[in-house]
């Protein structure tokens, strides 16, 4: 029986870490991150559709996507991130699930779909199990402003704007906590592949 993995986290809690480790063992990865850039390329019905919404102050000089303008507008603004997600996830969903068939049908006993917003974007239905990548809100906040040299604030909204992981671990089939070594991390991988019985 084939199996659909649904991969998420927080920000800056290691998801990608994660992520590389099941590639490295030969494991497909639909990236949500990835397809979402592609479903705004230039002249795409997506990327027309933000312009419409949003207007031009939101491309960059070559008419692409400049996503950390479109980013500031939304943090800030509830409706406006409604309005985006309304544009975004139907593509993105669309794109997630073709790629993932392809895949299964290419004859991928396992495939990984990681998606950020797996349980915010109410797309658990997509996938069979759910793993999470967990962080102390301290760490996450500490990695997230070294990573992206943010204020404490900017981080924290960043992280306020997400599910808190705590209530993400309630929902989720298993969870790697993340706060130690790429070592440990990497161990707590293995034994939940073992459990749901996938051959790396």
């Amino acid at each position: 029986m084939p199996l659909v993995i649904g991969l998420t986290g927080g920000i800056a809690s290691g998801k990608s870490t994660v992520a590389n480790m099941l590639r490295d063992k030969n494991i497909p990865i639909v990236d949500a991150d990835i397809v979402a850039r592609e479903v705004v390329e230039i002249g795409t019905d997506t990327y027309k559709e933000l312009v419409k919404e949003f207007g031009t102050e939101i491309l960059n000089d070559d008419k692409t996507l400049n996503r950390p303008k479109l980013g500031s507008i939304i943090f800030q603004d509830e409706t406006k991130r409604q309005k985006l997600n309304n544009i975004m996830h139907p593509s993105i969903r669309t794109s997630m699930k073709e790629k993932t068939q392809k895949f299964l049908e290419d004859g991928h006993e396992v495939v990984v779909m990681d998606i950020p917003l797996l349980f915010e974007s109410k797309l658990t239905h997509l996938v069979d199990k759910t793993l999470l990548v967990y962080v102390t809100e301290a760490t996450q906040l500490k990695r997230l402003m070294e990573r992206n040299d943010l204020s404490e604030k900017e981080a924290t909204d960043r992280i306020r704007s997400q599910m808190p992981l705590t209530e993400k671990v309630k929902l989720s089939h298993a969870v790697i906590d993340n706060n130690g070594s790429v070592t440990k991390t990497e161990q707590q991988l293995n034994q939940i592949l073992k459990e749901w019985q996938i051959k790396v």
